[in-house]
Parts: C-alpha cells; structure tokens; sequence
C-alpha cells in the first residue's frame, strides 16, 4: 500500500501500488468544491501514490541486487519523475477553475 495527500492534508488518499484507491480521506472543507474538481484532485493524488510505490519498488530491486538495466527496462518510475509530475500539478493548480466565487 501507498498513500498521498493535498497540500493542505484536507484530501489523503492510500492506494494500491498501481494506484487503485482503497481508502479516501476527505475533509468536510473540500465538500464545497465542484465535484469534478474535487474528483480531478482525488486522481491526482492516486496517480502521485503510484509513482511513490514504483519508486519504493525500483529502489527495493536495486538495493537486492538486480541490475540497473533491468530495473530501467522495467519503467518504474524515478524520483525525479514523481517531482516532475508534482510541478507539473502545483503549476495547474495555480490557475483558478474558476473566477467565480460564492457571496
């Protein structure tokens, strides 16, 4: 099992090492937003909890002994892969879903 959570910790997911949910934590605050959005970050955080279990199993094989060409060849995620893709979301995230807000 793996697990990730929001920035914030209001969202924390725990998944499978291929990254299939088996337990969400949402906190009543998240509630308020879009359901696509709220969804959209529940993905998200499953897919960053896969790559850490890929990246714990990469290091585990290396550290067993399998060769590095093999382990490559097997494409589990890198470490630097995993920060990537957490840039790559903190850089959407910065980017309002919307302009409206509640009065």
């Amino acid at each position: 099992m793996s697990s990730a959570r929001s920035r914030s910790g209001a969202i924390t997911v725990v998944t499978t090492p291929q990254g299939l949910p088996t337990r969400v934590r949402i906190d009543r605050s998240q509630l308020e937003k879009r359901p696509d959005v709220l969804a959209d970050e529940i993905l998200r955080l499953c897919r960053q909890s896969a790559m850490a279990a890929g990246i714990r199993w990469r290091d585990e094989l290396l550290e067993a002994g399998a060769s590095r060409d093999v382990v490559d060849a097997m494409g589990l995620p890198t470490a630097d892969d995993l920060s990537h893709a957490e840039q790559l979301d903190d850089e959407r995230d910065d980017v309002p879903a919307s302009w409206m807000r509640r009065v």
